[in-house]
């Protein structure tokens, strides 16, 4: 995918990004701000957590968005007994007495992890390097994925029985936390409309991985005003105990520097995918609740007094 400069790559990429928000409300309704996250997040090269009740139709926009983009994708239903090997692959013995590696769904483009807080932490942990490297190691040998690797999970809020804590480690690793919520009752009664009889609207494939590539490429590009960087900096910095009153009064631990990186990819996204050439502060500010609620740890004080995560970066942006 050839552009003439970057003036096109970025007009090109907005114009593409409406396509592709009108092919998946063929089939999802309303759910706007999470259909713009998870799309930033794959233009980022990031990986995206859903959190949400069941029935808000996560696996359904996975599924939707996977055949729009023109990507392969695989779906893991995570379960208890769920071992590493089931993600990543495993050697077999073959017919020639030779060792055979037989790859696991883990390799594909568009990787949907269900419910992943319903394995423990050894399974959860056979993502960790995939994730950040785009690689696996399996006795010993690496083999790289293909891009682009995109890993969308989603996790139920409310059903604690047999679910496991994500650790740290493996949060961090996912450049957006995007909250699910009810639909509004007009969307409920278009929701009800348009499941419910026996007409469906066919989606169709829009792009492909090489393009899916060549725009993330372009959004790397994008340059930055260093005060705009400060800005996502100090914002971060000030999560961390010492550099801010607010957040030593109600957070226990702070956001790293991996926060400070994906805001910036992050904003670079979003002023891409809304026509702009370079961001600026709103656009940090456009994804910091996503990128950073995840990446912090509120006290017994704040939970004591009912103070939440987003209200808490809500405050530091202020």
């Amino acid at each position: 995918m050839e552009f003439r400069d970057d003036v096109e790559a970025v007009d090109s990429l907005k114009e593409t990004y409406e396509s592709l928000k009108q092919e998946i409300h063929k089939k999802i309704i309303g759910q706007d701000a999470i259909i713009d996250d998870v799309l930033i997040s794959i233009f980022s090269k990031g990986h995206c957590l859903l959190v949400g009740v069941p029935g808000l139709a996560k696996t359904l926009l996975v599924t939707s968005m996977a055949q729009i983009l023109g990507l392969k994708n695989n779906r893991i239903q995570f379960t208890p007994d769920l071992m590493p090997s089931d993600i990543t692959g495993s050697e077999i013995l073959n017919g020639d007495r030779q060792f055979q590696f037989i790859k696991g769904p883990l390799f594909t483009n568009f990787l949907l992890a269900d419910e992943i807080n319903r394995t423990p932490p050894k399974t959860q942990a056979a993502l960790l390097e995939a994730m950040q490297e785009h690689a696996v190691t399996v006795s010993g040998v690496r083999y790289t994925l293909e891009e682009p690797f995109f890993v969308l999970a989603t996790q139920n809020p409310i059903e604690q029985e047999g679910t496991y804590p994500l650790p740290e480690a493996q949060l961090d690793r996912f450049m957006f936390n995007v909250v699910l919520d009810y639909p509004s009752v007009e969307e409920e009664i278009a929701i009800v409309k348009a499941t419910t009889g026996d007409t469906e609207q066919p989606i169709q494939s829009l792009l492909t991985a090489e393009q899916i590539v060549a725009y993330q490429n372009v959004i790397r590009k994008i340059p930055v005003n260093d005060s705009v960087v400060r800005y996502a900096v100090e914002l971060v910095s000030k999560t961390r105990n010492g550099q801010s009153k607010y957040a030593e009064e109600y957070l226990s631990w702070g956001a790293g520097p991996r926060a400070s990186q994906y805001l910036i990819v992050g904003a670079k996204a979003h002023a891409a995918v809304h026509g702009k050439y370079s961001p600026d502060i709103d656009d940090v500010r456009a994804v910091a609740l996503p990128i950073l609620r995840h990446r912090v740890v509120k006290n017994y004080k704040a939970e004591a007094e009912g103070i939440g995560v987003d209200d808490i970066i809500v405050k530091l942006m202020e």
